[in-house]
């Protein structure tokens, strides 16, 4: 089983794929008509499709009369379609990515590789304020951003704890040590980092899940009896486990049954 450091690496080369992905799209878009228009008309007069006239008034029963005479063909395809349907595709690009591409990097700041040179005390403590918020008092967000200041002057130049690389030792190294209970808010962030990758891809998994499971004939099923269906549906290699003895001697467990299922 691939470790959470993995995982989160995983993740980054994810995002980061995302981010190449939109600077393509960018590109098409600024970049891309012509040489689009250039196929699109080679592969028609090759097939013998007549082309239209790209500098001809574009007609449209949504469009004014008036504004007819301004719009042409080419415009109508390069601004209202081509780069229309980019512009849709980016923003979603972007909705999806930034967030979670924030996520990871402020949490890169933790990170033990290289003598903890991405350390920063202020961006630590923006990824508790921002993505933290429920797990941390306002008491202790105060005494977090002191502790984190002993830690930067402490834990970089333990024996110990120096040569880490990876976040899950450097949680294990502050154990050891018993440094967990000295830097405890620095552990508590620690170890929420290193649930991220479980929990992103529990999330993922319950939405493939769903499809599968509310369908369409299920449509009017009610939401706690489809996170029921849903659990045993992610955790079939758990249910799998479950006889039908053991469900009915639970079923009679919770109260008297006139009925008898053996």
């Amino acid at each position: 089983m691939p470790s959470p450091a993995t995982k989160i690496s995983r993740h980054f080369k994810c995002y980061a794929f995302g981010d190449y992905h939109k600077v393509l799209i960018q590109k098409l878009r600024d970049d891309g008509w012509k040489t689009l228009l250039e196929e699109v008309t080679s592969f028609c007069k090759y097939q013998d499709i007549e082309v239209l006239d790209m500098d001809a008034c574009f007609s449209s029963v949504r469009i004014s009369r008036r504004k007819q005479k301004s719009v042409t063909v080419e415009h109508h395809y390069r601004v209202d379609i081509f780069t229309a349907i980019i512009d849709q595709q980016l923003q979603e690009l972007n909705n999806k990515f930034n967030e979670a591409i924030e996520l990871l990097k402020l949490s890169t700041t933790l990170d033990p590789r290289n003598s903890y040179k991405l350390f920063n005390v202020k961006d630590i403590c923006l990824l508790v304020d921002k993505f933290y918020p429920q797990d941390f008092s306002d008491q202790e967000k105060i005494h977090f951003r002191l502790q984190l200041q002993h830690y930067e002057l402490d834990v970089p130049n333990h024996p110990k704890l120096k040569s880490m690389s990876l976040i899950a030792d450097l949680c294990q190294g502050l154990v050891e040590i018993e440094k967990s209970t000295i830097y405890s808010l620095v552990d508590s962030l620690i170890r929420l980092l290193l649930t991220l990758p479980v929990s992103t891809a529990t999330t993922e998994r319950a939405f493939s899940a769903m499809k599968i499971v509310k369908t369409r004939l299920r449509n009017r099923m009610e939401d706690d009896f489809l996170a029921n269906y849903l659990i045993v549906y992610i955790k079939k290699e758990i249910a799998e486990r479950f006889t039908i003895d053991m469900i009915i001697d639970d079923f009679y467990s919770m109260k008297e049954r006139r009925a008898q299922l053996k």
